[in-house]
């Protein structure tokens, strides 16, 4: 299937130690089995590097040669286009979860990145979580499982809304981005309890 080109352009220069910790990251979510192919970020508040972690996580497993969806399913508060620098016209999820785009090809785009596909946010909506706990986002991933060895799924910080959990019904597994010193120990097991009450299994904490 041919998809357009958008072109990322990634500003902030990564560090070894950085580098590193991403490739374990990588390896980590690949040993926790085949099964798990559609995973969600989330973390308790905005700012504890969600949105980065996303990003390098799905940067790194196409290098591994995974062909990858990156979803930025944050239609309350997205980071990509400004972060990323795209300057290309985009249809993105809100878009198509509204119908106003009908077919998923429209909203998916091939990077610059190896095997790396993405699909952005698209204009805010003014019922997010409506839209996102439809059965349409469910048969987007279905639909995407088929073609991606993976989607990795950056959703809005769990702490101030329920977006995260509501994805988390169509998800395998989720990981909870915790920023060192920021997130309250109550808190962050009052996000673990919610997203497992979706259903979604915890794979792990960075």
């Amino acid at each position: 299937m041919a998809y357009k080109n958008i072109v990322l352009t990634d500003s902030n220069p990564k560090d070894y130690f950085f580098e590193e910790a991403i490739k374990m990251l990588r390896t980590n979510v690949q040993f926790t089995g085949k099964n798990n192919k559609v995973i969600l970020l989330t973390s308790c508040y905005s700012g504890e590097g969600k949105s980065d972690i996303s990003f390098n996580l799905a940067v790194h497993l196409g290098k591994a040669g995974k062909k990858v969806l990156l979803i930025d399913a944050d239609i309350r508060k997205s980071v990509y286009k400004t972060r990323y620098n795209v300057q290309e016209e985009t249809w993105g999820l809100s878009q198509y979860l509204s119908g106003q785009v009908e077919q998923i090809d429209e909203v998916v785009y091939k990077t610059n990145y190896e095997n790396l596909y993405m699909i952005l946010s698209g204009p805010y909506a003014p019922n997010p979580t409506e839209i996102l706990g439809d059965e349409q986002f469910g048969k987007l991933l279905k639909a995407a499982k088929q073609v991606f060895e993976y989607v990795i799924i950056d959703t809005p910080p769990l702490g101030s809304v329920v977006d995260a959990a509501v994805i988390g019904q169509y998800c395998d597994g989720a990981l909870l981005v915790v920023e060192s010193g920021h997130a309250s120990y109550r808190l962050a097991q009052k996000v673990k309890v919610q997203l497992e009450k979706s259903g979604c299994k915890i794979l792990g904490a960075v």
